[in-house]
């Protein structure tokens, strides 16, 4: 039984990354031809950010954590923890880092490797665990 479990967690953590890295992909190529068609970088920031997070929204939820789409409470919870992980990068970046003297390559890498961990625990823990995740 601890077998199945370890290997059902190994298994959503690969396709929850696999889906990271994409999301992550797709951000990029899309801020890039948003630029590229003359969007200021603002907005095409913006516009890149929020498609890539519907992106990531149906791969986390259908994919990674096996879950039906569409139902307000779970959307609502994940959007909440996208927003805390914007607000964890901006600390990272903007104050921790700032404040440690961190140079910025250090404080954008250690956001990097934070938010997926926070994002998943997040997500296994609150955003799909009532519903058999």
């Amino acid at each position: 039984m601890i077998r199945a479990v370890v290997q059902k967690d190994l298994g959503q953590l690969i396709r929850f990354a696999i889906v990271g890295v994409s999301v992550a992909a797709i951000y990029v190529l899309l801020f890039l031809g948003f630029l590229h068609v003359g969007l200021v970088a603002g907005l095409a920031n913006a516009l890149a950010f929020a498609l890539a997070v519907l992106v990531q929204y149906v791969g986390q939820t259908v994919w990674t954590f096996r879950q039906k789409l569409g139902q307000p409470d779970q959307a609502l919870r994940f959007g909440c923890t996208i927003g805390l992980g914007f607000v964890a990068s901006g600390l990272l970046t903007g104050v921790i880092g700032p404040m440690l003297s961190w140079p910025d390559w250090l404080a954008a890498s250690t956001a990097a490797v934070w938010l997926p961990v926070q994002n998943y625990l997040f997500f296994k823990i609150w955003v799909y665990a009532g519903n058999g995740a």
